[in-house]
């Protein structure tokens, strides 16, 4: 709303705003549903996107497009996805950013020799690709946290 304002007389531009989304849930929200609702407030206050928190289960996303929509949000809501790349991110990525990590993938990591957990991760972030493209999401964000290596592999994999 505070941006509207200010641009009241300002010449037209190609500029838009997108949002966080939480197919889990904003850790503060009592529920997903109440945390859709206010993802739908800042929508009809111009957002035009939304670009998830990260998540390691496709099902989780297709849930939360399914309710966005029952809810009426109507804008592209765009996957975030983080490749999991070492045995501490199995804690450190649940516990700061409140998402679950399935227990097939966290097994796999845990018993691995570390060195392998990359490829792991890799393999697990490229069906997840494999299969959002294949449900056609508007684009998919890539949570790189500094490390664009294992995203350039993943790459590669797709178009092998």
């Amino acid at each position: 709303k505070y941006i509207e304002d200010s641009l009241l007389d300002a010449e037209p531009m190609n500029f838009c705003i997108g949002v966080a989304g939480y197919p889990e849930k904003h850790f503060e929200a009592p529920n997903l549903l109440t945390d859709i609702r206010y993802t739908k407030a800042k929508v009809d206050a111009g957002a035009s996107y939304i670009v998830t928190q990260m998540f390691y289960e496709n099902k989780e996303y297709y849930k939360y497009v399914e309710l966005c929509k029952q809810e009426g949000i109507n804008v592209p809501i765009i996957p975030g996805l983080k490749i999991l790349t070492s045995q501490s991110q199995i804690q450190n990525l649940p516990k700061n950013f409140f998402i679950d990590v399935p227990a097939e993938l966290a097994e796999e990591a845990r018993t691995a020799k570390a060195e392998h957990v990359y490829e792991i991760g890799i393999e697990w972030t490229l069906k997840q690709v494999e299969d959002l493209l294949n449900h056609n999401v508007p684009a998919i964000h890539f949570y790189i946290m500094q490390n664009s290596k294992p995203i350039k592999q993943l790459l590669k994999k797709l178009n092998r």
